[in-house]
C-alpha cells in the first residue's frame, strides 16, 4: 500500500544561502522589530532574566511530558525538520518536540535557547509537504525573534492585570498590549511566508491553514471555496459584522486562518516570493545596515496600502468620512487662498481692470 506522499512527485527547492529574516517579515511586523531593537539592552535583560528561570520550566515540561524528535523518534518529522531547516539555511536546528494534543498546531518558545513543539495531531494529519511548511513557520519565528519579544508582551499583560485597580495605569497598558497584539498577529503572516520559503509549496501552505481551520480530511474541502471564504470575510455584510470582527480580533494573537490565506496568497500574486527564489532578498550579512525609518516607513505604507484597498464595511465608511472632510477641507482652503489673494490685491491697489490703478479700500 502506497501512501499519497509516496505518490507525489519530489519537488526541487532552492537552497536560499544566507537569507535574513528580513525577507520573510511583514513589513509591519519588520517596522516593529526595528524599533523594539531600538530599545538597548532591555530585551537582553528579558532574555537572560526568563531565561535562566522560565525557559528552564518550559524545557523540562516538554522534555519529561513529550517526545523529543531526531533520527531515532519520529524520524519522518525529524526529516522534514531539517530540510525545512537547510532550505532556510540555518545551520544549527532549535529542539523539536511533539507534545500529545489533538489540535494541530505548533509554537516556538524559549528566548536564550529557543525550541519548537508541534503537537500530534500535526503530525497524524499532515502530509510531509505542510508538515514542512509549518516546521518552516515555527523556525521563521525563532530566526525573527519572536519568543523575544512576544515574552514582552507577556509581562506587560501581567502588568495590566496587576494594575487593573489603578484605572489610568490599566488603560495605558492594555493600549500597548493592543498594539503589541497586532503586531503579533503581523509576525504570524511573517512566520507563514517563512513556512512558504521552508517548502516552496504554496499550494501546501494553503492546505495547512485549510487544515488549521476545519480538520484534515481534505477530500471534503476545497481551496477556491476556502479563498471564496476570506474574500466574504473581507468585505462581506454591513458595518455589524466589521463589529463583530473587530471583536473577534483584537484580543487574539493569531490572524483567523481564511485571512491568513489571503495574505498569503496576495504576498505570492506581488510578485515578492518569485524575487526572493529567484536570489533576490536580503542577507544577514547586511542586516547591521538596515534601517530603522526605513523600516518604520515601510510599515507605514503597509497600512495606508491596507487602510486604502479593504473592502470591509467600516473601512470603507471611514475612507468616505474622511475623503468628504477631505473635500471640504480643501474648499475652504481654496476660498481661504482665493480670498487672501484678493485681499493682497486691494492692499496693492490693484481692482482687477486692465492695468487701471484704484484705491486701497479702507
Amino acid at each position: 500500500m502506497t501512501t499519497d506522499d509516496e505518490n507525489r512527485p519530489v519537488r526541487r527547492r532552492v537552497t536560499l544561502t544566507g537569507i535574513s529574516s528580513r525577507a520573510w517579515e511583514h513589513p509591519a511586523d519588520r517596522g516593529a522589530l526595528s524599533a523594539l531593537r531600538e530599545l538597548r539592552g532591555f530585551d537582553d535583560v528579558v532574555k537572560t532574566f526568563f531565561g535562566m528561570w522560565n525557559e528552564r520550566g518550559f524545557r523540562l515540561q516538554f522534555l519529561a511530558g513529550s517526545i523529543r524528535v531526531d533520527h531515532r523518534q519520529y524520524p519522518r518529522v525529524y526529516q522534514r525538520f531539517t530540510e525545512a531547516a537547510a532550505t532556510l539555511d540555518v545551520a544549527e536546528l532549535p529542539e523539536l518536540y511533539v507534545s500529545q494534543n489533538p489540535v494541530i498546531n505548533g509554537q516556538a518558545i524559549g528566548l536564550d535557547r529557543p525550541f519548537i513543539v508541534i503537537t500530534t495531531a500535526a503530525v497524524e494529519k499532515l502530509d510531509d509537504d505542510e508538515l514542512r511548511a509549518m516546521l518552516g513557520h515555527e523556525i521563521g519565528h525563532v530566526r525573527s525573534g519572536h519568543a523575544v519579544y512576544k515574552t514582552i508582551m507577556i509581562i506587560l499583560t501581567n502588568w495590566a492585570t496587576s494594575l487593573s485597580w489603578v484605572p489610568v495605569g490599566a488603560i495605558a497598558l492594555r493600549a500597548i498590549i493592543a498594539a503589541m497584539l497586532e503586531w503579533w498577529r503581523k509576525a504570524e503572516l511573517s512566520a507563514d511566508r517563512a513556512g512558504l520559503l521552508a517548502g516552496q509549496d504554496p499550494a501546501a501552505s494553503l492546505r495547512l491553514l485549510m487544515k488549521l481551520a476545519g480538520g484534515g480530511d481534505l477530500s471534503q474541502i476545497d481551496t477556491a471555496a476556502f479563498l471564496e471564504q476570506a474574500a466574504e470575510f473581507e468585505g462581506g455584510g454591513d458595518l455589524r459584522d466589521s463589529l463583530h470582527k473587530i471583536g473577534m480580533i483584537a484580543w487574539s494573537t493569531h490572524p483567523v486562518p481564511v485571512a491568513r490565506a489571503a495574505e498569503l496568497r496576495k504576498w505570492i500574486d506581488s510578485g515578492d516570493y518569485a524575487r526572493i527564489l529567484s536570489g533576490d532578498y536580503p542577507r544577514r550579512d547586511s542586516d547591521g545596515d538596515a534601517s530603522v525609518s526605513e523600516d518604520v516607513k515601510a510599515a507605514a505604507k503597509s497600512y495606508k496600502e491596507d487602510f486604502s484597498n479593504s473592502q470591509d464595511p467600516l473601512v470603507g465608511l471611514v475612507r468616505r468620512l474622511g475623503g468628504g472632510a477631505a473635500d471640504m477641507a480643501g474648499s475652504a482652503a481654496g476660498r481661504a487662498m482665493n480670498w487672501a489673494s484678493d485681499a493682497r490685491r486691494r492692499s496693492r491697489g490693484d481692482n482687477g481692470d486692465n492695468g487701471s490703478e484704484g484705491t486701497p479700500d479702507a
